[in-house]
């Protein structure tokens, strides 16, 4: 029987299996066609966000970006094993999941390059390729942050969120929308583990809530013995205590002072509460009517206790002068006590700068903090940078290749210790976006890369900034209808305090 195809006719099955294997052929050539002669340019493509010269963990999502030119543009992405390329009419390059996940194990150690021919003036033009350093470290499987408005004092709407980092999944673990319109900050988990965590709500449903395995317990921590409700959160390793600072914090405004506001303490003390007694703990140390202690901070080994502290000074008129040190102090588990000498690690009047959000890799090895020209709230001050101290050794690394010349400011560390998250303004100098950071074992950084997302307009479109950026095992499996009924309707305990 004779099958018309278009202008040929097949006879029999011999020459339709000869027809199918040209048509094959065909297929393939097509599909593997050469790349367009071009004009080489020496110098690698403007690129947004610029992911040139990153290192990036082996299990993250791809790095889609877009030239700064829109123009019709190929991307040539090459490991050492494989390629695959890209056309756009747009210069934008959304990349394929399994494709990046493809290329990223076989490139896992070495790099990615990737090559950029862009159709212009009537020709083409190659760029010189630029690198993606792939490290074999990998990095925890999501990312807990807050997204809010840039604003000063109001919201309208805000709320917690987890990201997949080997996708681009987001998925909100609460969001005030459900609970009246509240704040909601702070949230903490234990040693990145996303079944041991806790948050604050502020205003309607007040309290501290306390997540473990599924179980929440909600508390009132308002009481007239403390100078506020409990404020900035560490968990002891050990999953029994949580360090709070408390705080009385107000805040000003600048009429032509680069930093728009000024957030700053009257007063602050660092407490220890014990997660099974319900109880506070408290020390002379940390309660010095003399000085004003916040930001806490357990060791990785859960023997020693880091947090800042500045001397108390009249305010608001002195708001510039306030500098914190970074100090330290041994605590034991079994006695629910802390030791008698207090170490100084960072001395503010030396430096002339001021210490805040100390952060202990996991390992012990290093120590990542804030400094900032005063004061302690560092997301308004585009002074801001991000310090590392080695533990080991007691050298300071400035983090050149990592600050900015705008605001850098909260960080916390992955479970590894190869990596960390921090929050910037250096694209705009308004809206604060998540930077990820590689840490080799030498301790030496690698160039930050922007929070990767499926968009490329992404950035350019949200309105909201990230914040309190925080590295998770995996991910929060809390149920929410449970959550949101003990917000609005649980009954809070109460605190108690050890005598």
């Amino acid at each position: 029987m004779e099958i018309p195809i278009g202008s040929i006719t097949i006879v029999n099955s011999y020459e339709m299996k000869q027809f199918y294997l040209i048509l094959s052929l065909f297929v393939l050539t097509a599909c593997s066609r050469a790349l367009p002669e071009a004009e080489v340019v020496q110098q690698q493509p403007e690129i947004i966000p610029d992911y040139r010269g990153v290192i990036i963990p082996c299990n993250i999502a791809p790095l889609n970006f877009k030239l700064t030119k829109p123009e019709k543009s190929i991307a040539v992405f090459a490991s050492p094993v494989s390629e695959f390329r890209i056309e756009s009419y747009k210069g934008d390059f959304e990349i394929p999941q399994k494709k990046w996940e493809k290329i990223s194990l076989e490139a896992k150690g070495k790099e990615i390059e990737c090559t950029i021919y862009q159709y212009k003036n009537n020709a083409w033009l190659k760029y010189s390729p630029f690198s993606i350093s792939v490290s074999k470290d990998s990095i925890d499987s999501h990312l807990v942050y807050r997204k809010i408005a840039p604003g000063y004092r109001m919201w309208s709407e805000m709320g917690i969120y987890q990201r997949n980092l080997r996708t681009f999944e987001e998925k909100e673990f609460l969001s005030n929308r459900l609970t009246n319109n509240n704040c909601m900050n702070c949230h903490s988990f234990c040693m990145q583990n996303p079944d041991k965590m806790l948050f604050h709500q502020r205003s309607t449903h007040a309290g501290t809530y306390i997540i473990q395995n599924g179980e929440i317990e909600k508390l009132n921590t308002k009481t007239d013995r403390l100078i506020s409700a409990l404020v900035y959160p560490s968990w002891h390793p050990s999953g029994d205590f949580v360090a709070f600072s408390v705080n009385d914090t107000k805040q000003d405004f600048h009429s032509s002072d680069p930093n728009r506001i000024e957030v700053f303490d009257n007063t602050s003390d660092v407490v220890i509460y014990d997660v099974k007694k319900r109880e506070i703990i408290t020390d002379s140390l940390l309660l010095s009517p003399n000085n004003m202690e916040t930001f806490p901070t357990f060791s990785p080994d859960g023997k020693r206790l880091f947090f800042c502290s500045a001397p108390v000074l009249p305010m608001p008129e002195s708001f510039r002068e306030v500098k914190y040190n970074l100090l330290s102090l041994t605590f034991d588990s079994q006695r629910r006590s802390f030791g008698s000498q207090i170490d100084t690690l960072y001395q503010a009047r030396q430096t002339g700068r001021s210490a805040k959000f100390p952060r202990v890799s996991p390992d012990g090895r290093y120590l990542l903090y804030t400094v900032s020209d005063y004061g302690n709230f560092s997301i308004w001050h585009k002074d801001a940078d991000l310090q590392m101290l080695d533990l080991a050794s007691g050298n300071v690394d400035l983090l050149s290749g990592v600050n900015s010349d705008n605001v850098e400011s909260y960080h916390s560390w992955s479970s590894n210790s190869r990596w960390f998250v921090f929050s910037s303004r250096r694209d705009d100098g308004l809206y604060t976006r998540l930077y990820i950071c590689h840490v080799d074992e030498q301790g030496r950084t690698g160039k930050p890369f922007l929070l990767p997302q499926e968009s490329v307009d992404y950035y350019d479109n949200l309105l909201f900034s990230f914040n309190v950026p925080e590295l998770i095992k995996g991910r929060i499996k809390v149920d929410t209808h449970k959550l949101i009924e003990i917000s609005k309707y649980g009954k809070p305990g109460s605190l108690i305090f050890s005598e």
